[in-house]
This record gives C-alpha cells, structure tokens and sequence, in this order.
C-alpha cells in the first residue's frame, strides 16, 4: 500500500534533515570552549567541523545506493542508532583525538536523515511537487540552526561543552523511537542491483554526464561552501574577535538563519509560480553582491559586527533560495535513482564545504577577512557555474 503523506510524516522529515545543522549547530558556541578544554587551537576545534563534513559526505554515497536497494526504513534505523553511540562517545571525548574520531562516526550515522529524508519526499511527491515541498522543509529545517546556538550556548554556559553532546543524544533516541513505530517504506522502486559496485559507478557516471544534474550539483556547492565557511568561522569571529559570550554568539548567528528561513519560505510560495530556475537566478545573483560587500568590508578594515551580519545575512537568505531548487532540480530526472543522486549530491557538496571549512579555520586567529573571502568566492563559483549551465534552462 503506498504511503500518503501525514502531518506526522511532514515533522519527522523536517526532524531528520535537521539532524545535519543541528549535529553542527549545536556546538558552534563551544568551539573556543573546547579548544580550551581539549589544549588545542582554532584549527584542531574546527576540524571537529570539517572531520564530521566529510564523514557525513562519504556516508552518503553508501546510504544513498543502500536506501535504493534495501528501503529508506531499515537504513534509517541503522544510521540512527550509529548516531546515538558515536554522540555517546563525543560528550565522553577526552581529548581532540578522540572528539574527532567520535565526530566522524557521528556524522556516519547523522548522513541517514538528511539524504533519505530528501529521498522520501522525492518517494512520496514526484519530481513536480519536490521542489516546493522541499522548500517547504527547509523553512522548518532552518529553525534548527536558528535555535541550535541559542541553546547550545545556554548549555555551555551552564553545564559545559559536554552537554551538547548529551542533548544530541537524547534527540537521537528520540527520532530512533519515532522511526521504528511510525515511518513505513516509501521507495516503491527498490533495486536489487543498487549496491553492486559497477553499478554504483555507472549510477554516479550517469549523473555526472547530465548537464542539469551537474550544474544544479556545482551550483548547490557554492551556495553549501559559502555556508559553511560562515558556520565554521563565525564562533571564533563573535567570540574572541569581538568578544561576544556563548549566549551572544548564538543570538547572532541565529539572526543570520532568518535569512536562511525567509528565502526558503520565499522559495516555497514561489517555486510553482516562477519556478526552480528563476529562483536560483535570484539566489546566485543576490549572494554573490552581499559576498563581495562582505570581503569588501573586510579587506577596508572594517572591524565591527554589523560588517558581518548585515551583508552575511543577505548571504543567507540566497542560499535560502539555491538549495532546495538546486536540489529539486538535479533530482528531478531520476525517480529511480533519488538516493544515489542525492547522496552524490551531498558527498560532494559536503566534501568541498569541509575544504572550504578548513581554510577558514587555518586564518580566523586574527581577523575576519578569511571567512569574507571564502563566502564572495564560493557565491561567485555559484554564479559562474549558473551562467555557463542552467541560465538557459527554462522552467
């Protein structure tokens, strides 16, 4: 029987895809405390970051076939149960070894909500409909990086870095709970041959070869580096460039996210009126201008927090608008491989935002200008890849 969409199905995958910011989130106002704690740097705490990004990329192109092949359902719980443990291990970490090594499970198992929660909406709306309901996701997504480093930054100041950990814990058993007793099978289309290796090669190879799957991929990677070149740089930007508490760090960063949440909830009343194409056009056009203001600033000397949130903000609300059009565009040629394109999708999308991640943290002692340099020039490759491979596309 197939599986109709529920207002309790709708919260679980606003829940799952909000397990990606939130294993992020969550922590950012106790990476100096952590640093501190652990007797490392700016750079050892944000490859805690970096560490989980590539984890989580690489698991997606494992879970994406898996999901094909086996079902949405039992690769979720697996992946869920993975999260539960290696959280477990992060709040026990006693040194930055042993927190990045936890991270890096973590992200394994945390990969699982995002990109099958994605390919359920694919499983259950069609390619027609996905794009608006994955705006639609986004918007309720975003409030996990909205309220994420308000708490996060309470819990530190209260109970120490550890605690993060200790809440993703219980989030996770939570969900864990959730999926076992309510979510059914979606994919309707499983395949057997998903997971045998030359046919995973020859999945990915398709993809790669399509022009539209390609330059929504690139297009989305910018927009995703630009993010999180903000994201990783940002605790350190507030806290000890400006001098901003826990507390205060979270407000500001979750001032950022209404950006994010306005141009998600803009792209869900909008996708079926303009389309995917224009709305990228808008995202790419407008996160490239407040991308260059900020590096402007920046490289000026401009050294207050309002040179960083006012253009980063206008940064945000683009990206609100690329990625869930991105997304909906690449996936929506293979309704038989939506696992396998949207964990390509991640993959490499989280691949090149943790690279971007790390050369942030590498610079971000001493001033900004790293991270306003790495988000003008991640919107522009969005720009540049938009204009050379969709601009002609018509919705």
């Amino acid at each position: 029987m197939p599986v109709k969409p529920t207002a309790l199905l709708a919260v679980l995958i606003v829940a799952l895809t909000s397990l990606g910011p939130l294993s992020t989130d969550f922590y950012l106002p106790a990476l100096p405390a952590i640093a501190r704690a652990l007797h490392t740097d700016s750079a050892g705490a944000q490859l805690t970051l970096s560490v989980y990004l590539l984890g989580f990329g690489a698991g997606q192109l494992i879970l994406g076939p898996f999901s094909d092949r086996f079902g949405r359902r039992p690769v979720l719980l697996w992946s869920m149960l993975v999260f539960v443990l290696a959280s477990v291990a992060c709040a026990l970490a006693q040194s930055i070894e042993a927190l990045i090594a936890a991270r890096f499970l973590q992200a394994l198992g945390a990969c699982g909500g995002p990109v099958l929660g994605r390919a359920v909406v694919r499983d259950l709306y069609g390619p027609k409909d996905a794009g608006r309901v994955l705006s639609h996701v986004a918007t309720g997504t975003a409030l996990a990086p909205l309220l994420a480093p308000l708490l996060g930054g309470l819990l530190t100041a209260h109970f120490g870095w550890r605690s993060s950990f200790v809440a993703l814990t219980v989030y996770s058993i939570v969900l864990l709970v959730v999926i076992t007793g309510q979510l059914q099978e979606t994919n309707r289309h499983l395949d057997p041959h998903a997971m045998h290796p030359l046919r995973m090669l020859s999945n990915y190879r398709t993809l790669l070869a399509d022009r539209v799957y390609r330059g929504a991929l690139l297009t989305g990677c910018g927009a995703f580096a630009a993010l999180f070149s903000f994201i990783s740089g940002s605790p350190f930007v507030f806290i000890e460039l400006h001098g901003l508490s826990p507390q205060q760090m979270g407000l500001a960063f979750g001032a950022n996210v209404t950006g994010f949440m306005l141009g998600s909830m803009l792209s869900a009343r909008l996708s079926r009126k303009i389309g995917a194409q224009r709305l990228i056009r808008s995202g790419v056009l407008l996160g490239s201008a407040c991308g260059v203001l900020l590096a402007a600033l920046a490289l000026s000397g401009v050294h207050h927090v309002a040179a960083v949130m006012a253009p980063m903000w206008g940064v945000t609300l683009a990206i609100g608008l690329i990625l869930p059009n991105a997304t909906a565009l690449g996936l929506a040629g293979y309704p038989k491989m939506a696992g396998a394109a949207a964990s390509l999708m991640g993959f490499v999308q989280m691949g090149l935002g943790a690279g971007a991640g790390m050369i942030v943290g590498h610079g971000i002692q001493h001033s900004a200008t790293p991270l306003a340099l790495m988000v003008a020039v991640s919107m522009l490759f969005s720009l540049g890849v938009w204009w050379f491979s969709l601009r002609t596309l018509h919705d």
